[in-house]
């Protein structure tokens, strides 16, 4: 993947987030796109309450995950970098 592709698709997976921002503002957390990988796959950082939330599993597969795989075609997945369920 080209530089400029990595960016748009950064672009279009921070734009398909701010659909679920809102919710985890609410309860004081955030997160932000960190990368992307050359497979496709997302890694997010937990902000706020977030990161120390003990449903931030259940957001990351029933939300995040399923808000980016819908409105940005080709990512293969979702790893949260942080958090209390941080992929190791």
């Amino acid at each position: 993947m080209s530089v400029d592709e990595k960016k748009a698709l950064m672009i279009a997976v921070d734009a398909a987030l701010d659909s679920v921002r809102p919710h985890l503002e609410v309860d004081g957390g955030n997160i932000e796109v960190v990368d992307i990988t050359d497979d496709f796959k997302v890694h997010v950082k937990w902000l706020g309450n977030c990161e120390s939330c003990s449903m931030s599993a259940m957001t990351m597969r029933a939300g995040i995950e399923q808000t980016i795989l819908a409105k940005v075609p080709g990512i293969t997945g979702v790893l949260a970098l942080n958090g209390l369920n941080a992929e190791k």
